[in-house]
């Protein structure tokens, strides 16, 4: 079986909390024995459970930031 434990390194940001109390995070997470990367996904409360989410590189996450800031929103 493949070793999935993780450890969330730092807690970045809270985007929002949905129904349960989940909340949509970006986390720095350590899948493993890898390096930490940034994650987006939806968290438990007590941070037991996730749902699907997104892992970036810092170098993928900085060109994320640089789309999103040239949107007109």
């Amino acid at each position: 079986m493949d070793d999935f434990s993780f450890k969330i390194e730092e807690n970045v940001a809270v985007i929002s909390t949905g129904k349960g109390g989940w909340n949509l995070e970006l986390n720095k997470v350590a899948w493993g024995e890898r390096d930490a990367k940034y994650d987006l996904r939806s968290w438990s409360p007590d941070h037991q459970k996730m749902g699907k989410g997104l892992t970036f590189t810092t170098e993928e996450l900085k060109s994320l930031k640089e789309k999103l800031n040239a949107l007109s929103l």
